[in-house]
């Protein structure tokens, strides 16, 4: 897989709300944060958990990534995400920070 179609599957699964699809994005072993300051939901099992909660609120979600920058196994995309939360209109706009695999 592509570093773009991974971004796009990771889109895909984030408008789909579509917990499996997102954690099997991910190794065994991922260490995955939401939020610099919290603690990392760890493997595909946290990674799973973690999108099951998130996600259960969200509707109508929509997704726009931006170009990444790979240097090496790093890889850095902006998105803006408009959904909404309980009902009310969010928008949400952040940055993935991901260590590739080898493979």
């Amino acid at each position: 897989m592509t570093v773009t179609e991974w971004i796009d599957a990771y889109r895909q699964a984030w408008e789909d709300r579509d917990p499996e699809a997102a954690a099997s994005l991910f190794t065994e072993d991922a260490c995955y944060r939401s939020n610099i300051y919290e603690d990392p939901h760890e493997g595909r099992d946290g990674v799973t958990a973690y999108w099951s909660g998130v996600t259960s609120a969200q509707s109508d979600v929509s997704v726009q990534m931006g170009q990444p920058s790979v240097e090496g196994d790093r890889v850095t995309v902006e998105f803006w995400t408009n959904m909404a939360v309980e009902g009310d209109p969010v928008t949400l706009a952040g940055c993935l920070l991901l260590d590739l695999a080898p493979d």
